[in-house]
């Protein structure tokens, strides 16, 4: 088959996928996922959702996700030295040089990321993973792109390893360098090889896992034609292209979005808050009611002013009340909560109204929701964040940015994600370990039995920080030692000496000793002073 007859028989499989993406995405962001058409998505068809705590829980999550994957103060990987290939005997300077070369390259990486588009694209990914549970990112020479599940299909075995994908993109004719037949061109034929438009036509690209060679290859067609040129290849374990998922069912090929697994309240708090925006409407209707039997006319009610004084009785003019106050409010209610059930799911942080908040509280709150974020980075990091490390190493390495990094010397561990909750973890335990040392058994005690470098060592693990030449070594802190008693010891001579000095200067004859003491003084402090040396006469 070829990419247009592969995607067309693939799509059987993706239908429930995309129609299910389709009602989560009308719910919270309206324009993120459109059935799969053959001409551009009709925007103005879209249909405004009657509340924003959807989309407000996906922007949020997004960027939680987005900072936690890819935090901008520091890098989310690590260069480590392999011991076990290098020995246990290894110099320390070695490997202090090795890992002030090794952050080098991570600085050098981070730089390269933070230059490139790569953020924006990835931020637009998570949305769609949150919404519809998948997304396609291609690592092209002009950065990431970033293919909704209405523009791609792909192929797992039973293990959930992928096996082909193919893509469909609407490029305009006009930017291919493919020559294309004026018949094919101007006849759109019955398997919508052009778009309505007639400006745009349907460009497949067919990936598929090479099992000889080992290697990924994909092409590019156009009305079932190779376009020249569009064949390339990359390594099994650095491919471009990253099909991820959110969760995974066993035995499906795409996964399923946050948004799916709390539909329900979303669908109830769109129905709430439908009937609540129209009844509050209704009842804010201002109407008049004039008895058809009263003398006064509705005309010169209508045309009196404010504070104007007209002939009639009260009786014979009423106003149009709706009286569904208690209904309102009970719907209200649930809407309340079932946004707060729904912030909660999507880890929005909702402190307790009362006078008095604690900081300490707040942190607290903080952290719980940071720790549900666990399942959540698992599989992300797995899917998205080594092979996006591995093929940025190897584009980084075929452009000669950054050398080559021996396999056998050293290997990128992913400190981001669910290693960072980790850490986050670690820091909290520590500290409290220590606080509770320290009013316990007294700071005395505390710096008797706790090694302080092994603690700040610890912490800056936990934080994430690297402690090379930041943090002195115990060989730098013997030596300062080293240098204070000498300096406090000269001091101390020279302190002698003057009071031998004052002693002599009053009178020689009456201290004989001191003088001479003096002078023995003065030359061992010359001579210390000299390096050795001769004293200067």
């Amino acid at each position: 088959m070829n990419a247009r007859e592969l995607y067309n028989s693939l799509t059987s499989q993706r239908s429930m996928f995309l129609h299910s993406a389709v009602e989560c995405s009308k719910l919270t962001l309206p324009y993120l996922i459109t059935e799969d058409t053959s001409s551009r998505p009709n925007y103005k068809s879209l249909i405004t959702p009657w509340q924003s705590v959807g989309a407000k829980v996906v922007v949020t999550l997004a960027a939680k996700l987005m900072l936690a994957l890819l935090p901008p103060q520091t890098t989310f990987f690590k260069l480590q030295v392999r011991e076990d290939k290098l020995g246990q005997d290894m110099p320390p300077e070695v490997t202090s040089e090795l890992d002030l070369s090794f952050s080098k390259i991570e600085r050098l990486i981070m730089d390269y990321i933070a230059a490139s588009n790569d953020r924006v694209v990835i931020h637009q990914a998570l949305k769609h993973l949150i919404v519809s549970g998948n997304a396609l990112i291609f690592m092209g020479k002009d950065g990431l792109k970033n293919f909704p599940l209405q523009r791609y299909v792909v192929n797992r075995d039973g293990n959930g390893n992928v096996l082909e994908i193919v893509t469909k993109e609407l490029i305009s004719r006009k930017l291919l360098d493919f020559e294309l037949p004026d018949d094919e061109v101007n006849s759109p034929n019955d398997e919508g090889q052009v778009s309505s438009d007639g400006d745009d036509v349907e460009v497949y690209t067919c990936v598929k896992m090479d099992e000889k060679s080992g290697r990924w290859k994909w092409h590019q067609e156009v009305f079932d034609k190779i376009i020249p040129g569009s064949m390339s290849s990359a390594p099994k374990n650095a491919s471009p292209w990253l099909p991820l998922r959110f969760n995974t069912v066993d035995g499906e090929d795409y996964g399923r979005g946050r948004v799916e697994e709390f539909i329900g309240d979303l669908r109830s708090l769109e129905g709430l808050s439908q009937a609540l925006v129209e009844g509050s409407a209704a009842a804010a209707k201002v109407v008049f009611l004039v008895s058809p039997s009263s003398t006064t006319k509705p005309k010169t009610i209508a045309e009196a002013g404010n504070g104007a004084i007209v002939q009639g009785r009260p009786e014979d003019v009423a106003v149009i009340q709706v009286g569904k106050t208690a209904d309102f409010q009970t719907a209200a209610q649930m809407a309340q909560q079932i946004e707060r059930r729904i912030s909660d799911a999507f880890l929005t942080m909702n402190v307790r109204q009362a006078e008095r908040v604690t900081a300490e509280e707040v942190r607290l709150t903080q952290m719980e929701l940071e720790q549900q974020l666990g399942g959540l980075f698992s599989l992300l990091t797995v899917e998205f964040l080594i092979p996006y490390l591995n093929r940025t190493l190897l584009v980084l390495t075929r452009s000669n940015q950054i050398p080559k990094i021996p396999k056998d010397l050293a290997r990128p561990t992913i400190v981001a994600g669910i290693n960072a909750l980790g850490r986050g973890q670690d820091r909290e335990s520590l500290v409290a370990f220590l606080t509770t040392i320290a009013q316990a058994m007294g700071p005395e005690m505390m710096m008797q039995h706790i090694n302080p470098s092994e603690a700040i060592k610890r912490l800056a693990t936990s934080q994430g920080i690297d402690v090379l030449n930041l943090v002195k070594s115990q060989q730098q802190i013997q030596q300062e030692r080293q240098q204070i008693q000498a300096l406090q010891a000269q001091q101390s001579l020279v302190k002698q000496a003057g009071q031998f000095a004052n002693t002599a200067m009053m009178d020689p004859s009456k201290n004989p000793e001191g003088a001479n003491a003096l002078g023995d003084m003065i030359a061992d402090q010359a001579q210390q002073l000299t390096g050795g040396g001769q004293p200067p006469q």
